[in-house]
């Protein structure tokens, strides 16, 4: 998966295992930094409510775009699907 340097400004993106949800990640331009956040969704508990993993801060939109990628990448080596 291969995002485009302008949609990681917006980036809103999720992946789902057997229709349900696994993780969301959001990436916001502040600027001087680069801003990845998770809401990771517990697959062995009963709760709906997701954990906030991050923030995880980048230099440059490029190392953005690559964390999120590679995260991506492992993700649907687990069978998730990515949208």
């Amino acid at each position: 998966m291969n995002f485009p340097v302008a949609a990681v400004r917006e980036l809103i993106a999720a992946a789902r295992k057997d229709g349900e949800p696994v993780v969301r990640l959001t990436c916001a331009d502040y600027g001087t930094e680069w801003v990845v956040a998770a809401d990771v969704y517990p697959v062995d508990e009963l709760s709906v409510q997701p954990r906030s993993a991050g923030p995880y801060v980048f230099g440059t939109v490029q190392e953005a775009r690559r964390f999120i990628e590679s995260a991506f990448v492992a993700l649907q080596l687990l069978g998730c699907e990515v949208a």
